[in-house]
């Protein structure tokens, strides 16, 4: 008889308590004892040594041990109490599977003698293997066309326990759809199953989750639970539809070749081949829209193939086909409106029309020049266009009409300061960036005759020598005129005028084109120092305007005339030889006759000087004649040995180049000084009467003219230097130490020096009083010393006459 020990796990982990383990002894010997699975380590399972007889201090000595095949670590035996407990973790479902009965047979053996007993422990189920599905998730695929209560199979669950602990039942979770089917066979063979209970629409609901679930009879009850995914095939049963049956899309124009204007998104509720969705342009689509786009049939992009231009087509209307791919095929509309925005891509445009050029510069202010319209072919803002001119000054646009202009004058022209003008008219859009264009418009002033010929300056001095052969070119004049074409044609010609009884045409004349102005014949210092005359310049305007110009032109002396020996009273002889007495008693340095000439010339060609030739065999004489007075004096007292009869010869000699002389004869007579007339003031001034009168007047008047020249002269330059430095240390001012009127000093051996004959200059002018004019000539250098302003067009090179140039004014 086995004793078995039966119990119960109140909760999670509690074990079954033992039984009472009855052990009999039959002839097998064999001891059963059951223990629950998952027993904890140690748990008691029974007293094993007392069941078997055997006493416990026997245990060790007799060598007391367990075997077991394969199992041998589960159980184990204490030495000391003889107690068989739990070793190790003891899975049933390991060790036996599925079977109904699961044992674990234990070997003990005894040595001294030797015994051998057989034990064999069951092991009880317990519930601790929940139901399990061998898929996570289970598919089924329904066509939507499949009728109501359909079945469609499911695989069931497997719980790894036996007895009631895996006995399952199945629950499905709540749907509208589907409902459990479970079956059991005669072999206890559960199938389930799902049955439709309503027909299925895969556009509706594409896909059903259900969760299946299966449940142990064990205490506590276990469950495992399974995905069961429905999925629900297409027919082709749904035509390809738009979200909106017209699209309107705005582009700007210009895009590049294949920028994508937009992207059609057809949607079919079908699925697979019958969801696939190919586009395309309506056959009633124009073909400039086929020119302009195209369509990707996978995409539904719709791309650029040209330029699109707003100012050619700004609207398109494009009808696009969605078609699927099922049978048969379906297919769904919708239409694009196409917008082409302007961007500012076009330049204004400047036109000019009536162009009133040349613009006279007496022209009336607001005298209308040029119409100007522009344009832009763009729109909005991208086509208004503002004109702008550069320079402003002195014309101006006035809007006269949308995008017309007028170009009118706005403040006098003179064509002298500007003659032509370069106008830029500027049109300028509102575009951002805006753009702008820009056209020339070059206005010609036409010249009126508004200007007179000018003069360089008011007046000219003019210097020629005399003696020019005629026809001599003596000067040139020069006038501009700030005109153009004929208004700027200058002639020249004579202001006549009477010179003294001659007309001043027959001195001089003027060349009309060039403004040479020429000597006509010969002039003579000696009969006209000065000639003064206008020359008019006229331009050939209409009417015609003209200015005048003052030349003066001085005669300048040439040596031409040689010292004129003046007749003495008492004078005997040929030849001009002159006979004085004089008395031997005269001591040294006394005046015994004076010589007396005179010259025609004037400056230095008219300064004479005196000479007293060697006498014949080179006799010293005892007279002598003084440079420039001409006195014969004596230079030793006489006596008896000088002949009494002296012949003295007098070189008289002007300081002309070339220098021109005279000769004078002078006999004195040397007498005792009872005859001797009484020396008197008169014999040294050359005799007594009225002609000698007038002889000695003249030599005073001679004497003073040199002393009271030499001073003026020196005052003249003085103050000239004085002028000069004053000028040059002053302030600069327009016209300060820069080209000024010109001055001429002369020097000599003598110092500076002035002289002329004293008699009554002829200045002849053709207007005004005479003018009288200081000037000095050096002997030593030509007489046609000249600085100063010189005429550029006066050749002073001139073969025929020598031209001195100098501006005197009172």
């Amino acid at each position: 008889m086995v004793i078995t020990l039966e119990g119960r796990l109140g909760s999670q982990h509690l074990l079954l308590s033992l039984l009472i383990l009855t052990a009999w002894k039959a002839g097998s010997g064999q001891v059963r004892y059951s223990v629950p699975e998952e027993a904890k380590h140690g748990t008691f399972v029974g007293r094993i040594a007392q069941d078997l007889g055997l006493e416990l201090a026997e245990l060790v000595p007799r060598l007391f041990r367990l075997a077991s095949k394969g199992h041998g670590d589960l159980l184990e035996v204490n030495l000391q109490n003889g107690i068989l407990f739990v070793n190790s973790r003891i899975d049933r479902e390991e060790l036996c599977g599925r079977s109904a009965e699961c044992s674990i047979h234990l070997e003990v053996i005894v040595d001294r003698p030797l015994q051998v007993f057989h034990v064999e422990v069951e092991v009880k189920d317990i519930n601790d293997n929940a139901p399990v599905f061998h898929l996570k998730e289970q598919r089924v695929r329904i066509s939507e066309s499949r009728l109501p209560d359909s079945l469609f199979p499911l695989e069931g669950a497997s719980d790894a326990d036996v007895g009631s602990n895996s006995i399952l039942t199945y629950k499905l979770s709540s749907s509208k759809y589907f409902a459990l089917d479970v079956k059991t066979n005669s072999d206890d063979n559960t199938q389930i199953g799902l049955i439709l209970r309503k027909s299925l629409d895969r556009e509706e609901v594409p896909e059903h989750n259900l969760l299946l679930t299966a449940t142990d009879e064990g205490k506590p009850e276990l469950t495992g639970t399974v995905q069961v995914l429905v999925t629900v095939l297409d027919v082709n049963d749904n035509a390809p539809s738009f979200e909106q049956t017209e699209y309107e899309v705005r582009i700007f124009e210009n895009l590049g070749n294949g920028t994508v204007v937009i992207r059609l998104n057809a949607s079919d509720r079908d699925e697979g081949v019958n969801g696939e969705i190919s586009y395309s342009f309506n056959s009633l689509v124009p073909a400039t829209v086929g020119d302009q786009f195209r369509i990707d049939p996978n995409t539904g992009e719709i791309v650029t193939k040209g330029n699109l231009d707003f100012e050619k087509l700004n609207l398109y209307k494009i009808r696009v086909d969605a078609t699927d791919k099922g049978h048969p095929p379906m297919a769904g509309h919708c239409t694009v409106v196409l917008r082409v925005l302007d961007i500012n891509d076009n330049v204004p445009q400047i036109a000019l029309t009536s162009l009133s050029l040349p613009i006279r510069e007496d022209a009336q202010l607001g005298t209308v020049i040029a119409l100007i319209s522009v344009s832009d072919s763009d729109s909005g803002a991208n086509g208004q266009v503002t004109c702008s001119l550069t320079p402003q000054v002195p014309f101006k646009l006035v809007s006269t009409f949308k995008n017309y202009y007028s170009l009118v004058l706005d403040s006098a022209l003179d064509r002298e300061s500007v003659a032509n003008y370069a106008l830029v008219v500027t049109a300028r859009d509102g575009g951002s960036p805006s753009l702008s264009a820009t056209a020339s418009v070059s206005v010609e002033v036409a010249d009126v005759n508004d200007n007179a010929p000018a003069f360089a300056q008011p007046e000219y001095t003019v210097f020629v020598k005399e003696n020019n052969p005629p026809g001599c070119h003596i000067f040139t004049v020069s006038a501009r005129d700030a005109d153009a074409q004929e208004n700027a044609l200058v002639s020249y010609s004579l202001v006549e005028r009477r010179v003294g009884e001659r007309a001043l045409s027959s001195y001089v004349s003027v060349h009309a084109e060039s403004g040479k102005v020429y000597a006509l014949q010969p002039l003579d210092h000696e009969e006209l120092e000065l000639l003064q005359f206008q020359v008019s310049a006229r331009d050939a305007g209409v009417p015609p305007l003209g200015s005048n110009v003052t030349l003066q032109v001085f005669v300048l002396d040439e040596n031409d005339n040689a010292p004129a020996l003046l007749p003495l009273p008492g004078a005997r002889g040929g030849g001009g030889a002159r006979s004085e007495p004089v008395s031997r008693a005269v001591g040294a340095g006394h005046v015994v006759a004076k010589v007396r000439a005179v010259d025609a010339d004037s400056g230095y060609n008219a300064w004479l000087s005196y000479e007293l030739q060697p006498a014949a065999g080179g006799a010293r004489s005892p007279f002598r004649v003084a440079l420039y007075t001409g006195e014969i004096s004596t230079t030793r007292a006489l006596d008896e040995a000088d002949a009494p009869r002296q012949r003295l010869l007098v070189l008289v000699k002007d300081h002309g180049e070339p220098a021109l002389t005279a000769t004078a004869t002078v006999l004195l007579s040397l007498v005792e000084s009872g005859q001797a007339p009484r020396p008197s003031s008169r014999v040294s001034a050359g005799g007594a009467g009225a002609g000698a009168g007038a002889g000695a007047a003249l030599v005073d008047v001679n004497v003073y003219l040199i002393v009271a020249i030499c001073a003026v002269s020196s005052l003249l330059v003085l103050t000239l230097l004085l002028s000069t430095a004053l000028r040059c240390s002053a302030p600069p001012s327009e016209g300060a130490c820069g080209p000024g009127k010109p001055t001429l000093v002369c020097s000599s051996a003598v110092g500076s020096w002035s002289h002329s004959q004293q008699r009554r200059q002829r200045v002849c002018s053709g207007e005004g009083p005479p003018k009288a004019d200081l000037m000095a000539f050096s002997p030593s250098h030509p007489p046609c010393l000249v600085v100063g302003d010189m005429n550029e067009h006066q050749d002073l090179n001139d073969e025929h006459c020598t031209k001195v140039s100098l501006n005197f004014r009172n």
